[in-house]
């Protein structure tokens, strides 16, 4: 007789790696090195994944769509997109892709990155780079394990649940 196979569920440490991939299924974030977390306590999976991990085995893998409005990187705002003269941009910033930090005067950091370049005019967006875009994560289930009562109590995944030595989200 074989034992039962442990399923995703809260209060069990779950290790998993992932990516991300855009709309047109371009890989824009890919973590391989195991990570692990308490299910379902203070993690930073959101809402929407941790739902469709929900009894899933080791082996298993998920492909979730996450809405911008159900994300940290929200919708696209307008004024965080900056049009400047080219001349007004030093040539180092005169690439696609290049960052740039910004000081507000109340001494917030910013950064944009360049999207578009012209013969006239640099243009620079401080939005996320996922800012109105549906992404879809893919998460692997590596691993899982009852969780310790200090892991409950805390939220946090103290080690990996193997010998691999994965790190853990906070």
């Amino acid at each position: 007789m074989s034992a039962v196979q442990e399923k995703v569920a809260a209060g069990k440490v779950v290790e998993f790696s992932y990516r991300i991939t855009d709309r047109h299924g371009e890989v824009v974030e890919q973590v391989d090195l195991p990570l692990s977390m308490v299910f379902m306590r203070h993690n930073r999976l959101y809402d929407v994944v941790e739902k469709a991990l929900v009894g899933c085995r080791v082996g298993d893998e998920v492909s979730v769509g996450v809405p911008a409005a159900e994300s940290a990187w929200g919708e696209a705002d307008a004024n965080l997109i900056l049009v400047q003269d080219i001349e007004h941009v030093p040539p180092p910033y005169r690439q696609i892709g290049q960052e740039a930090q910004f000081q507000a005067e109340n001494g917030e950091i910013k950064t944009f990155r360049v999207t578009r370049v012209t013969a006239d005019s640099v243009t620079l967006d401080g939005n996320h780079p996922f800012a109105g875009q549906t992404m879809t994560f893919h998460v692997k289930v590596l691993a899982i394990r009852d969780a310790s009562k200090d892991e409950l109590l805390h939220g946090i995944a103290s080690g990996a649940p193997d010998s691999v030595g994965g790190a853990t989200i906070h």
